[in-house]
């Protein structure tokens, strides 16, 4: 099953697109995954399990190396998308 992610990461600090950067170019370094990133959200798609674990490592990482930030993300099911389900 494949998963469709829009994810927007908001460092709670002043120094806030370093942290997103490095978010971003992280996600880009998994040859598993299709990341496309738009002025306020990043789509990050693949294979559904293998994708959420990433997510989570790479959220953790985040919130350990800038302490507080907020994520918003929507999920999607990949495999119904296009067709009404």
């Amino acid at each position: 099953m494949k998963l469709v992610a829009e994810i927007t990461l908001y460092p709670l600090n002043e120094q806030y697109i370093p942290p997103i950067k490095a978010f971003i170019e992280r996600l880009n370094s998994y040859a598993e995954l299709e990341v496309n990133t738009g002025m306020t959200s990043t789509v990050v798609m693949g294979e559904y399990q293998r994708t959420m674990q990433i997510l989570a490592d790479e959220m953790q990482r985040s919130h350990q190396e800038i302490g507080q930030a907020a994520f918003v993300c929507k999920f999607l099911n990949g495999d119904a998308m296009g067709s009404g389900e």
